[in-house]
């Protein structure tokens, strides 16, 4: 298979990206979601991309499952997976990634939170070469519904943890929307199975040196009354992921003085943790897999 050849944004407002040969695979993980699922995966259809729908089903009850099967059978989902017993949304996650064969691959919530239809428009700075992942921010002045405080404040603190530790400048590390290319997400190691994917991603691209950027994003949060699950529990488990976030094979996060490189952990320690973890080489979570059409190589950061 040939590459496709990408080109940057055109200068005229008239002239289109072409994203007809842009492929995103989309993760949709879903629990007990009866109730949006179908509106969301229409939504989907209507953006102006190709994509590749994967819909990871986390051992709903509610009958979602179900309505699932049949959206499939109408079309509207290309990959269907059942985990039979909930996992959590990081498991979910991982499952769907293993079937991504897009360039890029996106999470995309199972609510109506978050509108697909923002996905070329972060799909853009990857698209011309100067992102390798992109963060769509709730907190960058888009519109948005006003809602609970407490969370805000719970999510701004994460993210300022989340930077502390990863030396990044992130406004919003909890987002949902986050698009990676897939050649990129292939070789991050991922274990988190619940909400502790969120900062754990964040780790590793911040780790492999990822070119990270964020776009402000709508948003239209939901009441608990509307079937919002995340909780403060849920917040607590992230805090406790991010020093627990590392592999074996290495510390999800790395702080160094700037412009300073990393040090390199101690070669017994080293030795250790490859025994004990044979895999950890590669990605804890990728299955092997046809590789997905690359994306034309970027050019190197230039140092000043």
């Amino acid at each position: 298979m040939t590459t496709p050849h990408l080109r940057s944004r055109p200068t005229s407002a008239d002239e289109q990206l072409p994203w007809d040969r842009v492929r995103v695979s989309v993760v949709v993980p879903a629990y007990n979601e009866r109730a949006t699922a179908e509106r969301v995966l229409r939504r989907l259809r209507e953006v102006p991309l190709q994509v590749q729908v994967i819909v990871v089903d986390d051992g709903s009850r509610d009958g979602t499952r179900d309505l699932l099967g049949r959206l499939e059978h109408e079309g509207l989902i290309d990959t269907l997976v059942l985990h039979e017993v909930n996992r959590g949304k990081g498991a979910a996650l991982r499952t769907g990634f293993q079937h991504a064969t897009g360039h890029v691959v996106v999470v995309q919530d199972a609510d109506l939170e978050y509108d697909p239809l923002q996905l070329p428009t972060l799909l853009e700075p990857i698209l011309s070469g100067k992102a390798d992942a992109v963060y769509g921010s709730r907190f960058l002045g888009g519109p948005h519904r006003v809602l609970f405080f407490w969370h805000s404040v719970g999510n701004r603190f994460l993210t300022l943890l989340s930077n502390m530790f990863t030396d990044v400048n992130l406004t919003d590390m909890e987002t949902c929307y986050k698009m990676i290319r897939t050649d990129l997400l292939r070789t991050l190691p991922l274990t988190a199975d619940r909400f502790g994917f969120e900062p754990e991603v964040t780790a590793r691209l911040a780790q492999a040196g990822a070119r990270i950027y964020e776009l402000p994003i709508s948003y239209h949060g939901r009441s608990y009354a509307e079937g919002k699950k995340i909780g403060w529990r849920d917040g607590v488990s992230a805090l406790n992921r991010k020093p627990q976030a590392s592999s074996p094979c290495r510390p999800a996060f790395i702080v160094h003085l700037p412009g300073t490189p990393p040090a390199a952990p101690p070669a017994g320690r080293r030795r250790r943790a490859r025994s004990s973890r044979p895999g950890c080489a590669r990605s804890a979570w990728a299955a092997p897999r046809p590789s997905p059409p690359a994306l034309r190589r970027l050019p190197a950061r230039r140092r000043s």
